[in-house]
């Protein structure tokens, strides 16, 4: 069991079959914000949706929480899924700077990193705000904080709606507490070969309305081989607002690397001829 954390972290599965694909969400989300891709990418990988310590239906933290324990924690839960077995780390937000934490954890066992609503922020001035508005408002702030990762144009529609209603219909299992914990976590500084020891295929799928945007060119250099892709119009949860070009990018980049299980079916090369029509 992970240290400092109360109990295995909850998770949902999606796929029966190919390679181990988790995923990390970002704050104030849980995993079912990933439920666009594990759609799509459990016809060929067996996916795994992991909710954070407080959030959604996983256990309390209690003081002394790390990042090293949080990341523990996440392998733990993939272990349980699929014991022993390598894993392609798809995270958005602190969900991806967690899975930089699993990789060096466990770099024999990470076989590439999706990477999206995230850069390279030394001084994480975001965090207080955060902190103090959490123990101001309690977990209701969760409802306003996930419309502050979607883009402007993508506030007003009917799906953020749905998306922020799922997530606080969920408020009954988090913890305050154990979230503000997670983000003292974070605010500790890494160790100075971090991103330097990121030894798998990487890339980075950037929002160009997501206020990190311009930090993420910052952490691509940081991280030795990493690519980058940009959504337009996309703020910090882009795989919610843009779902179909996020996979586009997620698939042509395991491809390239030799990770995708088999070529996309005639029905999937018809979505990319409408996608591409589209933009």
């Amino acid at each position: 069991m992970a240290e400092h954390i109360d109990g295995p972290l909850y998770y949902e599965t999606m796929g029966k079959r190919g390679p181990v694909m988790a995923f990390v969400h970002p704050n104030p989300m849980d995993q079912s914000c990933w439920i666009f891709q594990m759609a799509q990418m459990s016809t060929w990988y067996r996916c795994i949706g992991i909710d954070l310590p407080g959030y959604g239906r996983s256990p309390k933290a209690c003081a002394g929480l790390t990042m090293q324990d949080i990341a523990e924690a996440c392998w733990q839960a993939i272990d349980d899924a699929r014991p022993g077995e390598p894993a392609i780390l798809v995270g958005c937000s602190i969900g991806a700077s967690m899975l930089i934490w699993m990789h060096n954890h466990r770099p024999q066992q990470t076989a590439a990193l999706i990477m999206c609503g995230t850069g390279y922020n030394p001084g994480k001035e975001f965090i207080p705000p955060r902190i103090a508005a959490y123990r101001e408002h309690g977990i209701g702030y969760r409802w306003g904080y996930t419309f502050e990762d979607f883009s402007p144009a993508f506030r007003s529609t009917p799906m953020a709606h749905f998306f922020a209603g799922l997530f606080v219909g969920r408020n009954a299992f988090g913890d305050v507490d154990t979230i503000i914990r997670q983000f003292e976590a974070y605010r500790q500084p890494e160790p100075e070969d971090h991103h330097a020891r990121v030894a798998c295929p990487a890339i980075i799928i950037s929002g160009s309305e997501d206020n990190t945007h311009r930090t993420a060119f910052a952490l691509q250099k940081r991280i030795g081989g990493c690519e980058l892709k940009i959504l337009y119009g996309a703020g910090h949860a882009c795989q919610i607002e843009q779902p179909a070009l996020f996979n586009r990018y997620m698939i042509e980049f395991l491809t390239a690397h030799g990770l995708f299980p088999a070529a996309p079916d005639p029905l999937a090369r018809a979505g990319d001829e409408c996608i591409r029509a589209a933009t």
